[in-house]
């Protein structure tokens, strides 16, 4: 469908699609994955950054963002480089929880939805 923008395709899944004026994020997880929490909440944050702005967005269009963490030990660390990454009076709706992740070295994993420009 020629209305709908798949970005970063596989087999398996898309980084992020755009429809409907609507950008929906993947799970996305931190490459360095030997960092803390903090660290890859930092990569994570970095990456969805980036493929907002391929879709047309930003961070200051998000609509919703759900965060995985392995251990609710890790939710101040995520939180305050969260906190400093989200544009002031935009925050989304969130919600936060402690799930079994793919990968033992995975500690956080973040989903948004966001509009285009």
């Amino acid at each position: 469908m020629s209305d709908i923008l798949y970005i970063d395709t596989n087999h398996r899944r898309s980084r992020a699609v755009v429809a409907n004026g609507m950008v929906h994020v993947a799970g996305h997880t931190a490459a360095d994955r030997s960092q803390d929490a903090a660290g890859q909440t930092r990569q994570i944050l970095a990456a969805i950054d980036q493929i907002l702005a391929e879709a047309g967005s930003g961070k200051d269009r998000l609509l919703s963002v759900t965060i995985w963490l392995a251990s609710m030990e890790d939710f101040k660390a995520m939180n305050e480089v969260y906190d400093a990454w989200i544009v002031p009076g935009r925050a989304p709706a969130r919600c936060c929880g402690e799930v079994k992740l793919a990968l033992p070295d995975i500690r956080v994993e973040i989903i948004a939805t966001a509009l285009t420009r």
